[in-house]
């Protein structure tokens, strides 16, 4: 089984929330405790949506298609298609329908034994006691699901940096009133996550190439975080520098290591498909 890890490190920048959530007045960003600090996060489904964007911008067939004019989405095919579009066979899907209930055989029954009754209200002697017979029951109706499990997984992605409570006041123009302040906070700092790709999972495997350009489009790589970690962990022989691909910033320093190292990312990345394609025979 061939799997694929990657850990990407966002360029440098100020994060801030556009979920349009917030608390009060105050537009909130996600967070998290990491090593006991507090650290901004952006979820993994998030990173999926992004993800989903770029190959729609790039020109590749998706269900789930967004339109930024109307801030929502169009499906192509509600039955999903994962030989058809990337992202049903890359990320998977899930549509479930309740079980449909007919009591309309339940409520005859009822009926019929209310209209018994009645007609014997006015009897001297007393109705002998009906023997309850065991119902037969109808076997139970069960859900449908429609369903296809990713062949990518992806973490959520974590500052670097721990958060300090930025926030930028603003106010809203013309007339004010008592909603017209509002805040925003902010983070500069880089993000990283993780993710994890099963070529064999693919109904194409060929769309690994995608995923590989789809996480380069989204944010370039830079930064030099985390690197001595990486480091020790080959000198202990837990890792083979032969099996890693480092791109960017992060590679600078390094060339004692073993490793692929290149000095730009998509330089890493285009390399890296090269191989893979070898290997699957794409």
């Amino acid at each position: 089984m061939f799997n694929l890890f990657g850990n990407i490190l966002t360029a440098y920048g100020v994060a801030a929330n556009n979920r349009g959530e917030n608390v009060g007045n105050v537009s909130k960003l996600q967070k998290l405790l990491w090593h006991g600090e507090t650290h901004t996060t952006v979820s993994a489904e998030a990173i999926r949506w992004s993800l989903r964007y770029t190959w729609q911008r790039q020109g590749l067939a998706v269900n789930r298609v967004w339109n930024p004019m109307t801030s929502s989405y169009t499906w192509e095919d509600p039955e999903f298609n994962p030989d058809k579009y990337f992202d049903d066979d890359i990320l998977g899907f899930m549509h479930a329908e309740a079980a449909k209930i007919d009591d309309g055989d339940n409520e005859g029954a009822q009926d019929n034994i209310q209209e018994d009754f009645l007609d014997n209200a006015d009897s001297i002697e007393p109705l002998p006691i009906p023997v309850k017979a065991k119902a037969r029951r109808k076997p139970k109706p069960k859900g449908i699901a429609l369903k296809r499990r990713g062949a990518l997984d992806v973490t959520p992605a974590v500052s670097t940096r721990p958060f300090h409570g930025d926030v930028t006041f603003n106010a809203l123009s013309g007339k004010k009133d008592r909603t017209s302040l509002y805040a925003t906070e902010r983070h500069a700092t880089y993000y990283q996550y993780g993710f994890c790709l099963s070529p064999e999972y693919l109904w194409d495997r060929s769309r690994t190439l995608a995923v590989l350009d789809g996480l380069v489009g989204i944010d370039k790589v830079a930064g030099n975080h985390g690197r001595s970690d990486l480091v020790y962990r080959v000198n202990s022989g837990d890792l083979d520098p032969k099996e890693l691909w480092i791109g960017g910033q992060l590679s600078q320093g390094l060339e004692e290591l073993g490793a692929n190292l290149f000095p730009g990312s998509l330089l890493a990345v285009t390399d890296l498909k090269t191989l893979i394609a070898r290997d699957l025979g794409i």
